[in-house]
């Protein structure tokens, strides 16, 4: 998914904390005897519709205002929430959900089994335009039914009474994951038809199924609530009655609030000062997520030098990952060594899947000067000029293109590098667009195992951003779910093979890791933080 650094959960990394969150620094103050809490996102949410959302904070409230047929717990496995029995068949191929019985909508109607094949069938409908379609690949006629090949109604997924049936075209190990995933969560075909275009765009034009409902939301507001869902399954087991949620986007301003009582938890790892100036508070807590940060570069051939293998591989070799970690976070994340993060997924040997996978990014600047200086040459260019953009309201944006423009210009003789800063929606934008030289980009996984990273960049995949093409590389993302899709040990040499083909064609250049620490209220607990998926679930939250 993709985040403002962008946000994660993975099994090995859940946690359950007294105030938790993201370490983009998400949480708020509370007060009225622990039934309010208050939260902060560090950045307006873009949107409530299911299936079209694709940003960690807007996941966040439709994560924490939706229920799915399962659940991620405090141990990060999947468990049942608005399914009785999820079972499957022993060759992978066919699952079969049973429904709670009574399940109801926010509005008080009956949330059936077909409102889930209406959601997983608008996730998939070309006119929806979906950025997670790709995630629904491997159900029967899905790719098909999104490339406009198939009518919306040969999918997979049907419904019969409360049973729901799901048939795959090959074994997916993540499938309960997605189980649990907010783009995947129920949506009623007759609300969503009744407001037509102004659907989820504000909070009464959207409809809950999970603990909280949204109220205040009017599209474009920074302050807003979420509020007990009555008619939710387990609403006994929901103590808080109400959510207060409020944008706060300067990292110093949201430090002093929570010092001064009016926020639960708050990010110390925007900036180095922050942190350095933080760090030995006696609040200070650990935050776990599975999330990378990467440079994108445009390779459509719009921009020459961007196209010449050369030149990439001389940025890369040019990219001091250690000291710009340091510099930019304060050492608190790791420099990246592929694409794939720590703490996503483990091999089947048990060891981290980063590790295992690690293609041999370095720091050499000699040769990176060289290899720069030959593909000048082979372009027909002396020197080169190029924009690197990111996130306006990102704390670390302009420490990060700082760093990248003066050891990029240091190392590569006849280099100029300009910097771009734009709202963090319009980055989005332009990245969909290749309105861009070079991007910074941070994903987080959707779930813990190596397709929620290597989907990215596969040929055509809506988040290749580059537009790069790099057939090793799909090949082996196919093989890996495909032909080994039920071997694990397979599908790690498969992953790393493909890290292979990405460092040896210099198609994005991984700079960290990213990991961070936060001031948490110790009276609030209860919070689930996930490095996958709904990195913050609210469900149980609760003030002391």
């Amino acid at each position: 998914m993709e985040t403002w650094k962008k946000v994660a959960l993975g099994a090995a990394a859940v946690v359950v904390v007294g105030g938790g969150t993201r370490a983009a620094g998400l949480w708020g103050g509370s007060t009225n005897n622990g039934k309010t809490l208050s939260f902060q996102l560090p950045t307006p949410i873009q949107t409530l519709d299911i299936s079209k959302n694709t940003d960690t904070y807007s996941g966040t409230i439709i994560g924490n205002s939706g229920s799915n047929l399962m659940r991620v717990d405090a141990k990060g496995k999947p468990q049942l929430e608005l399914a009785k029995s999820v079972k499957h068949s022993d060759d992978g191929l066919t699952y079969t959900v049973v429904l709670k019985d009574g399940l109801k909508w926010s509005d008080g109607s009956k949330l059936t089994a077909q409102d889930f094949v209406y959601t997983w069938q608008r996730i998939v409908n070309p006119k929806t335009a979906s950025q997670y379609a790709y995630l629904a690949s491997g159900v029967e006629n899905a790719d098909k039914i999104a490339a406009g090949k198939a009518p919306v109604d040969s999918l997979g997924v049907t419904a019969k009474g409360n049973t729901l049936t799901f048939k795959l075209e090959r074994p997916m190990p993540q499938f309960e994951y997605l189980l649990t995933f907010a783009n995947f969560m129920p949506q009623k075909e007759s609300f969503v038809n009744k407001e037509g275009k102004k659907y989820a765009t504000t909070s009464d034009t959207a409809l809950y199924s999970g603990p909280y409902k949204v109220q205040g939301w009017n599209g474009t507001n920074n302050t807003f609530k979420l509020v007990k869902n009555d008619n939710y399954w387990d609403a006994k087991n929901v103590k808080t009655k109400e959510i207060d949620v409020q944008i706060v986007q300067k990292p110093d301003t949201a430090v002093q609030l929570y010092k001064q009582g009016k926020i639960d938890r708050v990010s110390i790892s925007n900036t180095p000062e922050l942190y350095k100036a933080n760090k030995n508070n006696k609040d200070v807590v650990k935050a776990p997520e599975a999330t990378t940060s990467y440079l994108e570069y445009n390779q459509t051939g719009k921009n020459k030098f961007l196209a010449n293998a050369k030149i990439r591989e001389a940025l890369n070799l040019a990219t001091n990952r250690k000291e710009l970690t340091d510099q930019v976070t304060s050492g608190v994340s790791t420099p990246a060594t592929g694409l794939a993060p720590q703490s996503l997924a483990k091999t089947a040997s048990g060891e981290d899947l980063a590790k295992y996978v690690a293609p041999g990014y370095t720091f050499d600047a000699a040769k990176a000067a060289e290899l720069f200086k030959d593909g000048l040459k082979e372009v027909g260019e002396t020197s080169a000029t190029l924009t690197i953009t990111s996130d306006a309201d990102s704390p670390a944006a302009k420490s990060t293109l700082d760093y990248l423009q003066g050891s990029w210009e240091k190392a590569l003789p006849g280099l100029k590098i300009n910097e771009k800063f734009v709202p963090f929606q319009q980055r989005l934008k332009d990245s969909q667009t290749q309105n861009f030289d070079i991007v910074v980009s941070l994903w987080g996984g959707d779930y813990p195992e190596g397709s929620t990273f290597y989907d990215l960049f596969k040929d055509g995949a809506s988040y290749n951003n580059g537009q790069f093409k790099n057939d090793a590389y799909t090949q082996a993302v196919n093989k890996a779910e495909t032909t080994d899709a039920l071997n694990q040990s397979a599908r790690d040499t498969d992953y790393k093979n493909a890290e292979a083909d990405l460092f040896k064609d210099s198609n994005i250049n991984p700079l960290y890791f990213r990991s961070g620490y936060s001031l948490q209220n110790p009276k609030v607990t209860g919070i689930v933080i996930n490095t996958t998926g709904l990195n913050q679930d609210w469900k149980l939250a609760v003030k002391k």
